[in-house]
């Protein structure tokens, strides 16, 4: 009786025992099954992330190059013009950053990727923008051009029928003008020392005396005459005193030496200029030039031994 209980005891662990090994290898089953699906699901996923990966960096790589291509057309495009071409200049240097930044940026930066890629329209739109403003410019430039030359053509016309009597004109003006300028004669400077005596002594001179004589002249205009000299040293240094001289002759300002003002009625008119308060004379030549507002009148030398 013992031994079957025995027997029985003994059957009944090892069909549990039996039990336990089937769940054991059901379970295992079932891990490896999970763990199969986990790693299928991790290679898809790093799959599709590889795959979006290259995209993103093909993305930046076509982006890349179309701002490069755009690069070289504003590299291309010039004008006539000073103010569009630092509107240019400054699109070129806005372009080249661009594309430091987009090298600088990791493709999967997607935010800036698209940031890059409007700037780049608005960058397009800009440059068509300067395409059209130039164009018109241009053309408008033509149509002045072929407007000037159609108005040159007609002022030619009226010009050649105007040339003779116009330079009859001008040469009866230049005679009457070169008639009216004042000239003079008799030009001579004498240096004086002290107690009027002449002297050509440099160190004992103390003042020159210019004179001269306003000839005739009935086309002259009559009323008061100023007339300057200046008396050059032997360096060609123009000589002055305390009283500031200076006149204006074809527009250029001169300083004058020293100069007196005569009332002249279109008859000869004799006149003499005092040159005072030299401080010290040296040896050499001098020379003494006379004018008026309106002419040279001439020159002379004197010499101080």
């Amino acid at each position: 009786m013992e031994e079957e209980l025995e027997s029985v005891r003994l059957r009944h662990e090892q069909a549990e025992r039996q039990k336990k090994n089937s769940g054991l290898k059901w379970l295992m089953a079932l891990l490896a099954l999970v763990a199969l699906g986990l790693a299928g699901a991790l290679y898809y996923t790093w799959k599709q992330k590889s795959t979006l990966v290259g995209d993103l960096e093909g993305e930046k790589q076509e982006l890349t190059e179309q701002m490069e291509a755009l690069q070289k057309d504003y590299e291309s495009l010039s004008s006539d013009y000073d103010s569009i071409n630092r509107q240019l200049d400054t699109s070129r240097a806005e372009v080249a950053q661009l594309i430091e930044r987009i090298k600088a940026t990791e493709a999967t930066d997607r935010a800036k990727i698209r940031q890059y890629e409007k700037e780049l329209g608005t960058l397009r739109s800009i440059m068509r923008g300067y395409i059209t403003q130039i164009d018109s410019l241009n053309t408008l430039n033509h149509k002045l051009t072929a407007d000037a030359a159609a108005a040159r053509k007609e002022t030619a016309k009226t010009q050649k029928k105007n040339e003779e009597l116009t330079k009859q004109v001008e040469t009866l003006t230049d005679k009457v003008t070169a008639g009216g300028v004042l000239k003079a004669r008799g030009l001579i400077a004498e240096s004086y020392g002290n107690g009027d005596r002449k002297t050509d002594r440099a160190s004992k001179v103390t003042r020159v005396l210019t004179s001269l004589s306003l000839v005739e002249n009935e086309l002259a205009e009559k009323g008061p005459v100023r007339v300057y000299i200046r008396v050059k040293d032997p360096d060609g240094a123009i000589l002055t005193n305390s009283v500031h001289n200076e006149f204006t002759l074809n527009g250029q300002t001169m300083i004058a030496s020293a100069s007196r003002e005569v009332d002249y009625e279109g008859k000869e008119v004799d006149l003499s200029i005092y040159l005072n308060e030299i401080t010290s004379w040296t040896k050499g030549v001098y020379t003494v030039e006379a004018y008026t507002d309106q002419a040279y009148l001439g020159s002379t030398e004197f010499m101080l031994r």
